[in-house]
């Protein structure tokens, strides 16, 4: 078996997406990911804790990304050209150039409720770091709260849409928001 090569985790990745879309989240087994793989169950190891990792490695990504572009945005900023600019830069670096992973992994989270249970738990520490870091900004806690939370709907929102659209994701995002914004304006 190849144990070393460098693309040892993205071979494993791509075994346990093929393995659950095939027989199910729950039914495949770490040494069934590492046989697909070629590698051995200790080199799975060695990049995932357990079998889920596989699915949410890199959750802490966006959150830290989420902080760092509110810290370094320009300190007279209208929160609004905030949320936009950063979910236009998430949508083209995070999601547009792996569509087709992140449906797949939308499909197999859907099948398993720990999974997607897990799911909750990513677009919360989303959230906590959207108001934190509103909050460090200056704005008082229930409107950083606000704020995170209907940023993270909106991500949410449009990527389900997104992926089901043939739009870029930046454009669903924007007509998601002004369709929020009609249905909160008043008559």
């Amino acid at each position: 078996m190849a144990r070393w090569q460098p693309d040892a985790r993205e071979r494993l990745q791509q075994a346990a997406l093929e393995l659950f879309a095939e027989q199910g989240f729950a039914a495949t087994t770490v040494p069934e990911i590492t046989a697909r793989a070629g590698l051995t169950t200790r080199t799975f190891f060695r990049h995932f804790a357990d079998k889920r990792e596989v699915l949410f490695a890199g959750d802490a990504e966006v959150p830290a990304m989420a902080a760092a572009f509110l810290a370094q945005a320009p300190a007279g900023a209208a929160p609004l050209t905030i949320v936009l600019d950063g979910l236009r830069a998430v949508a083209e670096t995070r999601f547009e150039p792996r569509k087709a992973a992140v449906r797949a992994r939308r499909e197999i989270v859907g099948t398993d409720e720990g999974l997607q249970e897990r799911e909750l738990r990513k677009r919360a520490a989303l959230a906590e770091a959207i108001r934190a870091g509103f909050v460090a900004r200056g704005l008082d806690g229930t409107r950083a709260a606000l704020i995170a939370e209907s940023t993270v709907t909106l991500l949410f929102v449009a990527v389900a849409q997104w992926l089901d659209d043939d739009r870029p994701l930046a454009a669903i995002i924007e007509d998601c928001l002004e369709a929020l914004r009609a249905e909160l304006s008043p008559p």
